[in-house]
């Protein structure tokens, strides 16, 4: 079994090539929000992963083995439920108000510009359905927000620097000052 104590978020300060020859492992929310598991990589390889307490696995990182070897990580599909504003009865804020009353119940939510994905559970749908929106069930990978107490701080990979200069870099290149 091959040992992995290290991840690289979003595989940064590797090259492209490097990334794209390494084995890959594709996991589920359940497993990567996981510091501790077993898995089969690409080549067949069996994975002990043994992260820090609190780390969380996200698809596009790199886990690094014992060995030195990359291991790509991919979100693997799964079971969720798809929210849309129904254009009929109602308008895309009611998805807003959906996503702030679910998270007040603390439900893990993959935020998207024009709907948000949850793990299955046939009451929220319910609920949801009763605000008029459309909720169908897709087979998709699973990538909740980090949300802003998260071991990490960060957000889906968005460092937030308000030093001093108040500095706003997204990650992108495309950084920017604003006041607050």
């Amino acid at each position: 079994m091959l040992t992995i104590n290290k991840l690289i978020a979003q595989g940064r300060g590797l090259a492209a090539p490097l990334i794209k020859r390494a084995a890959s492992v594709e996991l589920d929310w359940d497993v990567r929000q996981k510091s501790r598991f077993d898995a089969i990589d690409s080549s067949g390889r069996a994975l002990g992963v043994f992260l820090p307490r609190g780390t969380v696995v996200r698809g596009g990182d790199v886990l690094v083995g014992e060995d030195g070897s990359l291991i790509a990580v991919k979100a693997a599909a799964q079971p969720v439920l798809r929210v849309r504003h129904c254009s009929e009865h109602g308008s895309p804020f009611d998805l807003l108000r959906a996503a702030y009353h679910l998270g007040n119940r603390h439900v893990p939510l993959e935020l998207k510009p024009d709907h948000f994905q949850l793990e299955p559970d046939h009451v929220l749908a319910n609920l949801l359905r009763q605000m008029h929106l459309i909720v169908t069930e897709e087979n998709a990978p699973f990538e909740p927000e980090a949300g802003a107490y998260s071991a990490s701080g960060q957000a889906q990979g968005h460092a937030h620097g308000h030093g001093d200069a108040h500095a706003h870099d997204h990650g992108q290149g495309h950084g920017h000052g604003h006041k607050h």
